[in-house]
């Protein structure tokens, strides 16, 4: 018996084999883009459609919703339009979105649904690098590199034996995966396709292909702050926003713009003027709804609180916590306590904090008239064993709560200056309320009588003044802008 089992696992193996190989036969079409033959076999033009229509308004809400100010939105999806109409797709549906976020990132959809942030806004200087991005994601859409990507792995595991996959819903899988399941890094060939048709568009369009390798320099430049802003090696770049999904070099966009064969025009369009025009005024870092990290201290208006962490911890604002730590192990992580609402606070961190961490010595505190709970647990973490403080607050109508993590061995250390850290949460005054508010790009013209420290005088950034200066101009570290030329300082 186990013999004839072993039999027809084997035979249905093989079967499965043959199954994949027709089907990749079968499954190959011709890239629209390239005219070579690709693998969509497990996700038609019409699942791309499906996909991306029921995704976008997902796509939108978990990346802050779109941005309408300035009407940055109208400005992009004219650039965008303009570079639809080179492509090998001109009558192709496209729907161009600023997500009101400040990172940097770009990313497309199936089905012609194409994304820029706000905080890619901010970085770029002129219409042509701007112009080099939406290229480059119109470029993966036309030649459909997530039905390749999802069909090569369909493909992949039904080879392994996984009937299931081939029988299953198919690119209906997709829906509802959220924003991992696009922005996953494409592989190298089709970044360097989607840059090789990027260029070709761009330049078909009128715009100065060589934008495109000069935003990838303000890409890593931005990289390397945020590394430095993190604590982290300022080499480190590839970890960070645009960097982390898009893989490039200078050397392979110089080579994508010899395979797109493509004349530039005698005068290229660059767009300094306009581009800067369209930017001027719009949010720089996090908005309102977001709270703001200045320095130390943390500030929600919206939310009414504000909090410090101590010297030394950098701190960083997420959509769903707000993380600071200070390179020797120590972690502070700020987040909401819904589970906490509406239960004693004791009663919450004893039962309702997690099932997996008993947390002890639980006590009752008053902070700034607010009701409070804390307690500890000793944990395993990979680092090694550590200390756990939980910190949960009533405020207002909601529950917030403080994760102190300190390496079990210094915990004592951290005692006092997270103590601090607790008894700095409270409601903002009315003064504060109208005092806090967001940082935006302002465009100044450099006159003869400004240098470089008239600019970096003029940013109200918390941190690196100087750094971020001369990454969201593009300018080397201690270059002055050119006589004549617009620059991007930030203030409130």
């Amino acid at each position: 018996m186990g013999w004839l089992n072993f039999r027809s696992h084997k035979h249905i193996a093989g079967v499965l084999a043959a199954i994949a190989l027709s089907t990749a036969v079968a499954g190959c079409s011709t890239n629209r883009a390239t005219g070579e033959d690709s693998f969509t076999a497990f996700m038609s033009p019409e699942q791309e459609k499906q996909i991306g229509s029921q995704e976008h308004p997902k796509m939108v809400k978990e990346f802050g919703g779109q941005y309408t100010e300035k009407d940055l939105q109208t400005y992009v999806t004219e650039v965008g339009e303009k570079l639809v109409a080179v492509s090998e797709t001109p009558n192709e549906k496209f729907t161009f979105t600023v997500l009101d976020s400040p990172v940097v990132n770009a990313f497309a959809l199936p089905g012609g649904y194409v994304y820029i942030t706000r905080g890619l806004a901010a970085l770029a200087t002129n219409e042509a690098e701007l112009a080099g991005v939406v290229a480059h994601e119109i470029g993966h859409v036309v030649a459909r590199h997530s039905a390749q990507r999802y069909s090569r792995g369909v493909l992949t595991q039904l080879l392994a034996g996984g009937l299931a996959v081939a029988i299953g819903n198919g690119a209906g899988e997709l829906i509802g995966q959220g924003a991992n399941a696009y922005l996953k890094a494409f592989s190298r060939e089709h970044e360097f396709e989607a840059d090789m048709l990027g260029i070709r568009y761009m330049t078909k369009a009128g715009y100065d292909p060589k934008a495109m390798a000069s935003f990838l320099k303000k890409l890593r430049a931005h990289s390397r702050l945020q590394a430095k802003r993190a604590g982290r090696s300022p080499d480190d770049v590839d970890q960070y926003d645009f960097m982390a999904t898009h893989p490039r070099t200078l050397d392979r966009i110089e080579q994508a713009r010899q395979s797109a064969n493509v004349t530039a025009v005698a005068n290229p369009e660059i767009g300094t003027v306009r581009y800067m025009t369209a930017i001027d005024g719009i949010l720089y870092g996090d908005g309102p709804d977001q709270g703001y990290v200045r320095g130390q201290e943390f500030v929600h208006v919206p939310l009414n609180f504000r909090f410090e962490v101590p010297d030394g911890f950098n701190m960083t604002n997420q959509p769903n916590a707000v993380i600071a730590q200070d390179g020797k192990g120590a972690q502070i992580i700020f987040e909401g306590a819904p589970g906490a609402k509406d239960m004693r606070l004791d009663t919450y961190l004893q039962n309702g904090f997690s099932k997996q961490i008993a947390i002890r010595n639980i006590e009752m505190l008053d902070i700034e008239g607010q009701e409070a709970a804390t307690g500890s647990a000793d944990i395993s973490l990979r680092s090694g064993p550590a200390r756990l403080r939980v910190v949960v607050i009533r405020h207002d109508s909601s529950a917030y709560q403080f994760l102190f993590v300190t390496p079990l061995d210094q915990a004592d250390s951290y005692n006092l200056p997270l103590r601090r850290t607790t008894y700095s949460f409270r409601p903002l005054t009315d003064r504060e309320k109208k005092v806090y508010t967001p940082l935006r790009i302002k465009v100044r013209a450099v006159n003869p009588e400004y240098d470089l420290q008239t600019f970096i005088d003029d940013m109200e950034v918390d941190k690196l003044p100087a750094d971020v200066f001369a990454t969201i101009n593009g300018l080397a570290d201690g270059q002055p802008p050119a006589v004549g030329s617009l620059v991007k300082v930030v203030r409130h």
